[in-house]
């Protein structure tokens, strides 16, 4: 082993202490030991790994230091590139050359150990190098062994260096001084400053470091006990002296105060740190959420009432801003940096102390703020800028003319914080603060806006802030208006849905959303159910209460909600209108409502600025039709004896944006309506209602206009509704005759018919022989009546309910409170359709044939009292007035009522727009012929006289048939007189109601029963 080099002596070594470590054998003389020796030595010495490969390590290094500059880690990119040469350029322990094969597969190692690089945290180590040992053998001594030297009387003394002479020119004691504003120096000042310096040791040499640190230390003027700046002695630099020297000789009791001096730059800075939020200041103190100035401080040039007016007046905008950063900082959680609304906002708000996160409406508010008091930041960091360069003099009136103009809108925004935030008692719901937070910024804009020129900037930066703000409402509105799907979690929509009720509920489209309205006074909140169709509540609850709601809203909150509900049940209906396959792409290419309404806002605000020969002809086309508008106002103001030329130019000016000005004044007829919109609010409202309403508009027609279509072509809603007339209202005549002429039959026949098998039997027979498709969709139900109620035979009949299956989504409009309509009226034409059956199958071979059986048998007592065929002769006439009666009851109900008021309806039904005005359109057809049926409580009265008569058809009926001589003839006698009292009865009411024009529809009857009518 005399020929190893160290380096094979220390592998023997560790591979020696290897082997014992991982066997456990510490006899190295045992078998086992020698043999994993070897073993080791054996693939240390002919192994087959290839060496390092240095160009793929140092490709493995600059790919690192490419990936961490991607990543912008600078730092570690730098210090891995610096460190990585520095050890390429070391020597190692054994190897004095650098970039060796050895370093460069200690680096291939490391290069395999490490992962991911770029994701590790790493800070760099200062390495301390050691020191060189000094060398401590003494030279001098050992050089000079044997020498003789003389060193003089002081063998201690130090020898004379020049350098140290420089050194301690240069660390002679500095004063440094605060000169503030102040510029002019008298003699007199240096006397004072000696006693009052701060002394500061020097240790360099550089005049100009000097000079600079001279100018730049500030006094620690918010240290107790502080020095005094040195400033001028001028008179009115001492303005704060030379008036507390008077107070003190003109009274007696005046005791100075001990006072905190402070310059006017030290003032500004504080103001300046105030309104960017700063808290911890020496000027103003911030005690309980109010800014308050300290008593003890003072300039030298101003009076100690005169500073404190001003720092009281910028207290107050400092507590303004104090409380709106302080909101800022609430509704982000703390955040260092708020981001827009939509993007991240759950995390921004997840760090929020309180359990539930600001909803999206404040979110949008604070980040409208937020961006305000950016650029009012911006503005406060350029003025300290300013006073840092000292190019021009800055005082504090002069900043705080410079910043009056946002001074003025942090007071509005203030206040209208105040208004829509702050004052809104806790636990409010969120819908309510949303909508009160909105029309307070709505309100706002109006009233600034009523000033006119002198509010160009409050209406443009309340307007900014409106956008900003109303844009979780939007957003809200576009995905219910365009997926169908109302995204509200945080619940602050004035539109909430009711999830108890699913979709492919009937009661879907009138128990699903429920709109909310807002009071003045944030004190109480009201439910409105739309009931009919979702927007009616907003009209009950401006009739019986002044609610706000959302006042943006409002022209179009109809629209919305129509949309709305109907986009979500087209999303569930199974039609071929929805199924669009490029549907996700056309939605990316969509822009969203609140894209459109900003596009629509630019447009209109760049509205005019073409080029200089363009704008000269706008002008000229604008004066002109100022002149025309002028003359048409003066005309119709001379119409109220009003001669004034400049109200007319005025009117002018103010109504020339509306487009429609020409169609309200040119016309012969002067409407000026002033309830639906307010002379001075012309320009917002003007905006929202071309740059908002008319994107609402146009997706309502579409959505509507879908649901429509897909109603009518896939679900056959025109035919459910003509089913429902066929059937109930007796249109199908051929179908339904069949249908009750075997009702009649059993009647007249004197057998049972209110069997429910019979009735089912002979109704499918009837429906299925013409329509079969509705057979398993009708059915007939017998009701059970309280038989107090059947003592007339016309009341025999109630209790007859027909029923038709009207499948879903068809129901929202057939509802079942229809129907119930539609079997009053069933039942109505039923009665009639019996008394007219009944009278059309009396035969006068009946009663004639009976008649002569009876003339042998015939008392001359009765003889005497009237013949036999002067009897007959009566009921003869007795039963054509009834034909008259029924038949013009039966002709002006099924023609002029259900036929007339038929037509108009499918007219109506193909012009409706939306689902809702469908529905109203077939509840208002469903009263109107209740009502004109006569059918209503009102008239209750009249429907009494026409069952009397048609009770009064069925016994007549009855008698015919049981023959001549099965009745008295006091009976003819008195059904005349029955008759005669009603049919005038009716006449008489029927006129009167024509006269008045109240019932036009019933002139018809009225004039068929006169015909009919004797005349006494």
């Amino acid at each position: 082993m005399a020929h190893w080099s160290r380096f094979e002596k220390e592998l023997e070594l560790e591979t020696r202490r290897l082997i014992s470590h991982y066997t456990s054998i510490q006899d190295e003389e045992d078998q086992n030991f020698q043999m994993a020796l070897k073993f080791a030595w054996s693939n240390f010495k002919f192994h087959r790994f290839l060496d390092t490969n240095r160009h793929n390590v140092q490709r493995s290094i600059n790919g690192i230091h490419e990936k961490l500059m991607v990543h912008s880690d600078l730092s570690k990119a730098e210090s891995w590139l610096r460190l990585t040469g520095e050890f390429l350029s070391s020597p190692l322990p054994n190897t004095e050359e650098t970039k060796t094969e050895v370093h460069y597969s200690v680096l291939a190692l490391l290069l395999h150990l490490s992962d991911s690089p770029s994701n590790t945290n790493y800070c760099e180590r200062p390495r301390l190098k050691e020191a060189e040992k000094e060398d401590e053998f003494d030279w001098a001594k050992y050089l000079m062994e044997g020498e003789d030297i003389d060193t003089g009387p002081f063998p201690d003394t130090p020898e004379w260096s020049e350098d140290e002479s420089e050194e301690e020119d240069s660390q002679q004691p500095l004063s440094r001084e605060d000169s503030g504003i102040q510029v002019d120096r008298t003699p007199q000042e240096d006397h004072e400053q000696n006693d009052k310096t701060v002394q500061v040791t020097w240790t360099l040499g550089e005049p100009d470091s000097r000079a600079w640190l001279e100018q730049h230390i500030v006094t620690s003027y918010w240290v107790p006990n502080s020095p005094r700046f040195p400033h001028s002695l001028h008179l009115h630099s001492n303005l704060y002296n030379v008036w507390d020297q008077h107070l003190y000789n003109t009274g007696p009791l005046y005791l100075p105060e001990e006072k905190s001096f402070v310059t006017e730059t030290q003032v500004i800075r504080e103001t300046l740190w105030l309104f960017s939020g700063v808290k911890k200041l020496f000027i103003f103190q911030h005690n309980d959420g109010k800014v308050t100035v300290r008593n003890d401080v003072v300039v030298t040039h101003l009076t100690n009432n005169c500073l404190h007016s001003v720092l009281e007046h910028i207290a107050a905008y400092g507590q303004a801003v104090t409380r709106l950063q302080k909101f800022i900082d609430e509704v982000t959680g703390h955040s260092a940096e708020p981001c827009p609304p939509g993007l991240n906002s759950s995390s921004s708000s997840s760090s929020k102390k309180s359990s539930d996160p600001p909803f999206r409406t404040y979110q949008a508010f604070v980040w409208a703020l937020y961006k305000y008091f950016t650029s009012f930041k911006e503005e406060l960091n350029t003025i300290e800028k300013d006073i840092i360069a000292k190019d021009e003099t800055v005082t504090l009136s002069s900043v705080l003319e410079r910043l009056s103009p946002h001074l003025a809108q942090i007071t509005m925004l203030h206040r209208v914080f105040c208004t829509g935030v702050a004052d809104v008692p806790p636990g409010t719901p969120n819908v309510l603060r949303a909508s009160h937070l909105l029309n307070t910024l709505y309100k706002a804009i109006i009233e600034y806006d009523s000033v006119g020129e002198a509010s160009e900037q409050s209406v443009a930066l309340l307007f900014s802030l409106w956008v900003e703000t109303v844009r979780p409402y939007l957003e809200i509105v576009d995905e219910w208006i365009v997926h169908g799907h109302l995204f509200d979690p945080a619940k602050e929509f004035i539109i909430q849905r009711n999830k108890d009720v699913p979709v492919n509920h009937r009661d879907f489209w009138y128990a699903t959303y429920t709109l909310y309205s807002v009071s003045e006074t944030v004190e109480s909140e009201e439910r409105l159910s739309d009931a009919a169709s979702g927007s009616s509540g907003g009209e009950q609850a401006s009739s019986s209460r002044q609610h706000t709601m959302v006042s943006f809203l409002k022209p179009v909150l109809k629209q919305i909600i129509m949309a709305g509900k109907s986009m979500q049940l087209l999303k569930n209906l199974d039609c071929k209108e929805t199924e669009q396959p490029d549907g996700s792409s056309r939605d990316a290419e969509r822009k969203s409502l609140y894209t459109l309404f900003l596009e629509s806002v630019q447009t209109r605000l760049r509205h005019g600025e073409d080029s200089p020969t363009n704008t000269v002809t706008e002008q000229q086309a604008t004066k002109k039709s100022l002149i025309k508008m002028q003359s048409i106002v003066a005309r119709h103001l001379e119409l109220d004896d009003i001669h004034d030329p400049l109200l007319a130019i005025n009117f002018a000016r103010l109504y020339l944006e509306q487009n429609d000005f020409h169609e309200k004044f040119s016309g012969s007829n002067v409407i000026l309506d002033r309830s639906s919109e307010s002379v001075t609010c012309q320009t917002f409202e003007l905006t929202l209602r071309s740059c908002l309403y008319p994107h609402i508009e146009r997706r309502y027609i579409e959505c509507c206009g879908n649901l429509m279509r897909t109603l009518k072509k896939d679900y056959r809603l025109l035919g459910y509704l003509q089913a429902m007339r066929n059937y109930f209202l007796l249109e199908a005549g051929d179908t339904m005759y069949d249908f009750y002429t075997a009702i009649f039959d059993k009647v007249l026949e004197k057998e049972s018919w209110q069997q429910l098998a019979f009735l089912n039997v002979q109704l499918q027979e009837a429906v299925g022989q013409r329509h079969p498709e509705d057979s398993s969709r009708l059915s007939i139900f017998l009701e059970t009546i309280d038989p107090a109620r059947k003592k007339q035979p016309v009341n025999n009949l109630d209790g007859l309910t027909l029923s038709y299956k009207v499948p879903w989504p068809v129901d929202i409009v057939i509802s079942s409170e229809c129907q119930k309509i539609y079997n009053q009226v069933f039942l109505l034409l039923l009665q009639i359709k019996w008394a007219k059956y009944s009278l059309d199958t009396l035969r006068f071979s009946d009663l004639t044939v009976a008649a002569k059986r009876q003339e042998g048998g015939q008392s001359e007592e009765s003889t005497a009292k009237e013949p036999i065929n002067q009897q007959i002769h009566r009921m003869f006439l007795l039963r054509v007035k009834l034909m008259h009666f029924v038949n013009s009851l039966h002709n002006y109900i099924m023609t002029r009522i259900l036929h007339s008021t038929g037509l108009e309806f499918q007219h109506q039904v193909q012009e409706a727009k939306d689902l809702d005005q469908l529905i109203k359109i077939h509840y208002r057809y469903l009263s109107t012929i209740h009502d004109r049926c006569l059918l209503r409580e009102k008239v209750s009265f009249v429907k009494e006289a026409i069952m009397k008569v048609l009770n009064l058809v069925l016994i007549f009926s009855d008698r015919w048939q049981a023959g001549f001589g099965a009745w008295k003839i006091e009976s003819i006698d008195k059904m005349e007189s029955d008759f005669k009292n009603c049919h005038m009865f009716l006449v008489t009411i029927l006129n009167k109601a024509v006269c008045r024009g109240s019932f036009p529809h019933l002139e018809s009857l009225a004039l068929s029963l006169m015909a009919g009518f004797e005349q006494c």
